[in-house]
């Protein structure tokens, strides 16, 4: 039997999901360590005796993943390696009452709003002094900055407003102050996100702000690049297109999520816009942000999306070339508006439309990067890996965007720093170069 000891705690947080939940567990563990807490995030020392695990509940895929995780940690518990294991994030949000009954091993279960409660469970206060403040898990030189919570729109598939509540936008002040936090521990880039980035004000302020936010975050002394994501093209504030246009500072790049080009699915889907308005607005994007990189993604296999409409996504990305492509597959989610549909399309028929897609995108990029050969580019190094520094243009953000690769043998940059690069060769999503002398 494991003898317990009088060492103090010390909490590991695991992370699983999006960059959402990510900039949820930093804050967690600022919070923590600011209670003179000794906690770490996702340690490979296994000496923590208390684990907290914020869960991602998106879609299938996500939701097993978080269960295997919990019961990982439910089994190194009644090994006796492990004292506590708490679950937070979206799944336990969604499901806490079914995850209480069915995994009675986990010592508590906590929604998305509840992180005073959870704070208190590890003998913690929730500071408000330290708003503004967050320790990052990212490499210094970036960070994720979430500008709202929440989501107000009517998607048919989506389950977000079930686990994250309605839109609810930080004020503009307490997102440059944070900004200028994290510019003061180094970071030279931000991505913006929130489950709908486009919406954000309007519940503040009465209206859209997202052009006033961005003017002022293009002031913060030391922020090189700031990255916008998770753009809804439904009602988008084209006011900002002359901000990216104009800010040396914002990158040339945009992730909107169109999710569907045919008017049928759209209208399934809720998406509150056209085939016709979709074309019309990517247009005047690249018209209005000349050199801008627009990565979208695309939802296969919602209900009764036929071989028709699914021909009309591959002529519409043949049509558009997008710079950078996601795809997903439609997981039919309870409570969800499109879960009252017969989910009518096979799995299988699902994944050979999502890898239709893909190929179909490797073959635009390859294209796009044969034509980056010879040119020079700014590059932010993110890491060394194997034989080669690894960095990103200002088109690409981290984990999910293509990458340039520079032979570290007889060159060298400083991780975190930027280099002028000349590309020599390019596969389908990743570029070869050298320093440009």
């Amino acid at each position: 039997m494991k003898t317990k000891t009088l060492k103090p705690n010390k909490i590991n947080i695991v992370t699983l999901g999006c960059s959402k939940n990510l900039v949820d567990s930093e804050v967690l563990l600022s919070q923590l360590k600011g209670n003179a807490i000794e906690a770490t995030h996702e340690s490979q020392k296994n000496d923590a005796n208390i684990v907290v695990i914020n869960t991602c509940g998106f879609i299938d895929n996500a939701k097993q993943e978080s269960i295997d995780t919990i019961l990982a940690y439910v089994d190194e518990k009644e090994a006796g390696r492990i004292d506590k294991v708490y679950v937070t994030g979206c799944l336990s949000h969604r499901y806490k009452d079914e995850l209480e009954n069915e995994i009675p091993q986990v010592d508590a279960f906590f929604g998305t709003l509840e992180l005073p409660n959870l704070l208190k469970t590890l003998g913690a206060d929730y500071k408000h002094e330290l708003i503004g403040e967050r320790l990052t898990t990212t490499p210094t030189h970036y960070a994720y900055l979430k500008i709202s919570e929440g989501c107000n729109r009517p998607c048919a598939f989506c389950a977000i407003p079930l686990m994250r509540g309605g839109h609810v936008s930080k004020p503009i002040e307490q997102i440059v102050l944070e900004a200028e936090n994290l510019v003061k521990h180094g970071t030279k880039e931000i991505m913006l996100i929130a489950q709908e980035s486009t919406y954000y004000g309007i519940d503040l302020y009465g209206e859209r702000k997202l052009k006033d936010l961005l003017e002022a975050l293009s002031e913060v002394k030391g922020l090189e690049w700031i990255r916008l994501h998770y753009a809804y093209p439904s009602q988008f504030p084209e006011d900002i297109l002359p901000v990216m246009a104009s800010k040396a500072n914002i990158c040339k790049y945009l992730d909107m999520p169109v999710q569907h080009i045919s008017d049928n699915v759209l209208k399934a889907m809720r998406r509150g816009i056209t085939r016709r308005k979709t074309y019309e607005l990517l247009n005047t994007i690249k018209e209005q942000v000349p050199g801008i990189s627009l990565r979208t993604t695309i939802l296969v296999g919602h209900p009764g999306e036929t071989e028709e409409d699914f021909e009309a996504v591959k002529q519409f990305i043949q049509d558009f070339e997008f710079d950078r492509l996601g795809v997903f597959t439609y997981s039919h989610e309870e409570n969800t508006h499109a879960y009252t549909l017969e989910d009518n399309i096979p799995a299988e028929v699902k994944q050979q439309r999502a890898e239709a897609l893909m190929a179909l995108q490797e073959e635009i990029s390859f294209k796009k990067n044969q034509k980056k050969i010879g040119q020079t580019l700014k590059v932010l190094f993110d890491r060394k890996e194997g034989e080669y520094f690894v960095g990103r243009t200002e088109a690409d953000s981290p984990e999910v965007d293509n990458e340039v690769l520079v032979k570290a043998q007889d060159q060298f940059v400083r991780i975190g720093d930027f280099a002028n690069i000349v590309i020599d060769s390019a596969e389908s999503f990743d570029l070869f170069g050298h320093l440009a002398p």
